[in-house]
Protein backbone atom coordinates (compact mmCIF):
# COMPACT_ATOMS: atom_id res chain seq x y z
CA UNK A 1 0.00 0.00 0.00
CA UNK A 2 3.01 2.42 0.99
CA UNK A 3 4.18 1.67 -2.61
CA UNK A 4 0.92 2.82 -4.52
CA UNK A 5 0.75 5.88 -2.42
CA UNK A 6 4.31 6.59 -3.18
CA UNK A 7 3.76 6.01 -6.79
CA UNK A 8 -0.05 8.12 -6.87
CA UNK A 9 1.37 11.13 -4.97
CA UNK A 10 5.10 10.94 -7.59
CA UNK A 11 2.68 10.81 -10.52
CA UNK A 12 0.48 13.82 -9.19
CA UNK A 13 3.87 16.01 -8.60
CA UNK A 14 5.12 15.18 -11.43
CA UNK A 15 1.67 16.16 -13.95
CA UNK A 16 1.68 19.13 -11.47
CA UNK A 17 5.02 20.42 -11.85
CA UNK A 18 4.75 19.60 -15.97
CA UNK A 19 1.51 21.18 -16.12
CA UNK A 20 3.14 24.52 -14.94
CA UNK A 21 6.40 23.94 -16.49
CA UNK A 22 4.47 23.95 -19.72
CA UNK A 23 2.53 27.06 -19.17
CA UNK A 24 6.19 28.90 -18.40
CA UNK A 25 7.56 27.51 -21.30
CA UNK A 26 4.21 28.61 -23.28
CA UNK A 27 5.47 32.24 -22.47
CA UNK A 28 9.06 31.59 -23.17
CA UNK A 29 8.75 30.62 -26.72
CA UNK A 30 5.53 32.17 -27.75
CA UNK A 31 3.87 34.80 -25.56
CA UNK A 32 6.43 36.75 -24.94
CA UNK A 33 7.80 36.55 -28.52
CA UNK A 34 4.75 37.08 -29.62
CA UNK A 35 4.03 40.31 -27.59
CA UNK A 36 7.88 41.54 -28.86
CA UNK A 37 6.17 42.85 -31.87
CA UNK A 38 3.24 44.87 -30.44
CA UNK A 39 4.00 48.62 -29.58
CA UNK A 40 4.58 49.45 -25.79
CA UNK A 41 1.02 50.67 -24.75
CA UNK A 42 -0.49 47.13 -26.22
CA UNK A 43 2.45 45.28 -24.86
CA UNK A 44 1.80 47.05 -20.97
CA UNK A 45 -1.90 46.53 -21.95
CA UNK A 46 -1.90 42.75 -22.67
CA UNK A 47 0.25 42.13 -19.90
CA UNK A 48 -1.83 42.93 -17.80
CA UNK A 49 -4.63 41.32 -18.93
CA UNK A 50 -2.64 38.30 -19.24
CA UNK A 51 -1.02 38.40 -15.48
CA UNK A 52 -5.21 38.65 -14.17
CA UNK A 53 -6.32 36.16 -15.89
CA UNK A 54 -4.10 33.60 -14.77
CA UNK A 55 -5.05 34.16 -11.31
CA UNK A 56 -7.56 31.47 -11.42
CA UNK A 57 -7.95 28.08 -9.86
CA UNK A 58 -6.61 25.45 -12.13
CA UNK A 59 -3.55 27.71 -11.96
CA UNK A 60 -3.31 28.33 -8.73
CA UNK A 61 -4.43 24.41 -7.72
CA UNK A 62 -1.22 23.59 -10.13
CA UNK A 63 1.12 26.23 -9.11
CA UNK A 64 0.57 25.91 -5.67
CA UNK A 65 0.09 22.50 -5.62
CA UNK A 66 3.14 20.78 -6.98
CA UNK A 67 5.29 22.23 -4.36
CA UNK A 68 3.04 20.65 -1.71
CA UNK A 69 2.84 17.46 -4.07
CA UNK A 70 6.65 17.26 -4.48
CA UNK A 71 6.94 17.80 -0.89
CA UNK A 72 4.59 14.60 -0.05
CA UNK A 73 6.43 12.53 -2.67
CA UNK A 74 10.41 13.70 -1.68
CA UNK A 75 9.26 12.47 1.85
CA UNK A 76 7.07 9.25 0.85
CA UNK A 77 10.48 8.51 -1.59
CA UNK A 78 12.96 9.08 1.82
CA UNK A 79 11.48 5.53 2.24
CA UNK A 80 12.46 3.49 -1.11
CA UNK A 81 16.04 5.57 -0.33
CA UNK A 82 18.95 5.35 -2.72
CA UNK A 83 18.55 7.57 -6.29
CA UNK A 84 14.94 7.77 -5.47
CA UNK A 85 14.94 9.42 -2.44
CA UNK A 86 17.95 12.18 -3.56
CA UNK A 87 16.24 13.12 -6.57
CA UNK A 88 12.11 13.17 -5.24
CA UNK A 89 14.46 16.16 -2.99
CA UNK A 90 15.82 17.54 -5.86
CA UNK A 91 12.67 18.01 -6.99
CA UNK A 92 10.99 19.95 -4.17
CA UNK A 93 13.89 22.23 -3.87
CA UNK A 94 13.58 22.66 -8.23
CA UNK A 95 10.11 23.16 -7.74
CA UNK A 96 10.15 25.67 -4.17
CA UNK A 97 12.70 27.79 -5.63
CA UNK A 98 10.37 28.09 -8.65
CA UNK A 99 7.27 29.22 -6.13
CA UNK A 100 9.81 31.81 -4.26
CA UNK A 101 10.92 33.20 -7.29
CA UNK A 102 7.57 33.95 -8.46
CA UNK A 103 6.78 35.44 -5.81
CA UNK A 104 9.57 37.51 -4.68
CA UNK A 105 10.02 38.42 -8.37
CA UNK A 106 7.76 38.00 -11.44
CA UNK A 107 4.51 38.54 -9.03
CA UNK A 108 6.41 42.38 -7.86
CA UNK A 109 6.62 42.75 -11.30
CA UNK A 110 3.61 41.80 -12.21
CA UNK A 111 2.25 44.31 -9.64
CA UNK A 112 4.09 46.88 -10.86
CA UNK A 113 2.85 46.98 -14.15
CA UNK A 114 -0.77 47.16 -12.82
CA UNK A 115 -0.08 49.79 -10.79
CA UNK A 116 0.57 52.37 -14.05
CA UNK A 117 -2.81 51.74 -14.75
CA UNK A 118 -3.47 51.69 -18.92
CA UNK A 119 -0.70 53.67 -20.32
CA UNK A 120 0.14 55.65 -23.47
CA UNK A 121 3.58 57.22 -25.29
CA UNK A 122 6.16 57.73 -22.99
CA UNK A 123 4.84 56.30 -19.76
CA UNK A 124 4.40 52.69 -21.72
CA UNK A 125 7.52 52.46 -22.82
CA UNK A 126 8.87 53.36 -19.56
CA UNK A 127 6.17 50.69 -18.45
CA UNK A 128 7.45 47.84 -20.66
CA UNK A 129 11.48 49.07 -20.29
CA UNK A 130 10.81 48.04 -16.56
CA UNK A 131 8.90 45.13 -16.77
CA UNK A 132 10.02 43.15 -20.45
CA UNK A 133 13.44 42.13 -19.53
CA UNK A 134 13.41 41.48 -15.95
CA UNK A 135 10.29 39.11 -16.06
CA UNK A 136 11.46 37.40 -19.45
CA UNK A 137 14.99 36.54 -17.64
CA UNK A 138 13.22 35.50 -14.87
CA UNK A 139 10.92 33.55 -16.31
CA UNK A 140 13.14 31.53 -18.49
CA UNK A 141 14.81 30.74 -15.26
CA UNK A 142 11.85 29.39 -13.68
CA UNK A 143 10.98 27.38 -16.72
CA UNK A 144 14.46 25.92 -16.46
CA UNK A 145 14.18 24.85 -13.10
CA UNK A 146 10.13 24.17 -13.45
CA UNK A 147 11.75 21.38 -16.35
CA UNK A 148 14.36 20.20 -14.04
CA UNK A 149 12.02 19.31 -11.48
CA UNK A 150 9.49 17.84 -13.69
CA UNK A 151 12.97 15.57 -14.74
CA UNK A 152 13.95 14.70 -11.07
CA UNK A 153 10.33 13.59 -10.39
CA UNK A 154 10.27 11.24 -13.45
CA UNK A 155 13.34 9.50 -12.49
CA UNK A 156 12.81 9.04 -8.61
CA UNK A 157 9.56 7.44 -10.01
CA UNK A 158 11.41 5.41 -12.40
CA UNK A 159 14.34 4.86 -9.75
CA UNK A 160 12.31 3.02 -7.21
CA UNK A 161 10.04 1.41 -9.28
Amino acid sequence: MAEFWRLAVGAAALAATGLYAGVFFAFTVAVMPGLRAAGDAVFAEAMRGINRAIVNPPFLLVFLGAPVLSLVAAVVSTGAGGAAAVTAWAAFVLVAAVLVLTVAVNVPLNEALDAVGPVHGEQAAQARAAFERPWVRWNAVRTALSAAGAVCLAFALVSAA
